[in-house]
C-alpha cells in the first residue's frame, strides 16, 4: 500500500478541527498513531472518538503549545512506549489588521502560538526523533511570501514558520530528518465560517462566494486536500524531499493579477 504509516507514531497539534482533524483522520487511515494536541480538551476527544470508530489508533491531549512545560510533559507521556516519527505543527491563530491595527497583545498573542508554539513542538520532539529520523511539516500560509492586506501579524508569523523550516531542515539532515512545510490559500474551515457569521451577519453567502472567487481556480481548498498532501509528505514516498515549502493555493501565489 503507497503512503503507508503503519506503526508511526504522529503528534497533530491543533488537530480538534478543520486542517489539524483532516490531517489526524488521514494519517490514521494509513495506519499511524495519531496524538491529538488541542488547547481545548472536548475537540481532542471528538477527531480521537472519530479516529477510534474506523478502526484507527488515537490518543488526545488538551495542551497549550505556547506553554513550554505544558509541551515537554505531554510529549514525554507520548514517548514512554515509543519515539515519534512525524510532528505536524498545524496549530495556528489569526489576525486581522495592518499595523496601526496591531496592538503589542495582539503581536504577542500572536507570537506565542504561531512561533513560540512551533518551536515548542520541535524543541520538545526533536530529541526523540534523532534516535531513528522521522518528519516535521509546519502549515506556513502563501501569507508568508505575498503581500496580504490587513494581515501584518499573521504574515510575520507564517514568515517565520517557513525560515524555521528551512533551519530544522538543515540541522537535521543527518539525523535522517526531514522537515517541510504547506502553504495553504484560503480553506474552508470552522473558522471562515465564524468569521463571516461575526462580521458579516446575513451577508454570509455572499461573502463567501466573494472570498472564494479570491482564488483563480474559483473555490476554496478543502481540509481534506491539505490532508492528502501532508500524507504524501509524511511517507517514505516523499523520502527525497526535505527543506522545501508547498504551496496549495488553487493558483492564488502564481496567478493572481
Amino acid at each position: 500500500m503507497k503512503f503507508d504509516l503503519t506503526g508511526k507514531k504522529a503528534i497533530v497539534t491543533g488537530g480538534g478541527s478543520g486542517i489539524g482533524r483532516a490531517i489526524a483522520m488521514v494519517l490514521a487511515e494509513q495506519g499511524a498513531e495519531v496524538n491529538i494536541l488541542e488547547v481545548n480538551a472536548k475537540p481532542a476527544k471528538e477527531t480521537a472518538a472519530g479516529i477510534k470508530a474506523m478502526g484507527g489508533k488515537a490518543n488526545a491531549f488538551a495542551c497549550d503549545v505556547s506553554n513550554q512545560k505544558d509541551v515537554l510533559k505531554i510529549v514525554e507521556a507520548i514517548t514512554e512506549n515509543g519515539a515519534i516519527d512525524i510532528l505536524i505543527n498545524n496549530a495556528g491563530i489569526a489576525h486581522i489588521g495592518n499595523v496601526e491595527l496591531t496592538a503589542e497583545a495582539d503581536i504577542d498573542r500572536v507570537y506565542q502560538v504561531n512561533i513560540k508554539g512551533v518551536y515548542n513542538c520541535i524543541y520538545a520532539s526533536i530529541k526523540s526523533m534523532k534516535e531513528k529520523g522521522g518528519v516535521i511539516i509546519n502549515m506556513a500560509s502563501v501569507a508568508a511570501t505575498v503581500g496580504i492586506s490587513d494581515r501584518f501579524a499573521y504574515s510575520m508569523t507564517k514568515g517565520a514558520v517557513l525560515t524555521m523550516t528551512y533551519s530544522v531542515a538543515k540541522d537535521y539532515l543527518s539525523y535522517g530528518i526531514r522537515c517541510n512545510s504547506i502553504s495553504p490559500a484560503r480553506v474552508h474551515t470552522p473558522f471562515v465560517d465564524g468569521y463571516l457569521k461575526q462580521n458579516y451577519p446575513g451577508m454570509e453567502k455572499e461573502m463567501f462566494k466573494r472570498l472564494s472567487e479570491t482564488q483563480p481556480i474559483g473555490r476554496m481548498g478543502k481540509p481534506v486536500e491539505i490532508a492528502n498532501l501532508a500524507l504524501y509528505l509524511c511517507s517514505d514516498e516523499a523520502s527525497f524531499i526535505t527543506g522545501t515549502d508547498f504551496p496549495i493555493d488553487g493558483g492564488f501565489i502564481k496567478l493572481n493579477g
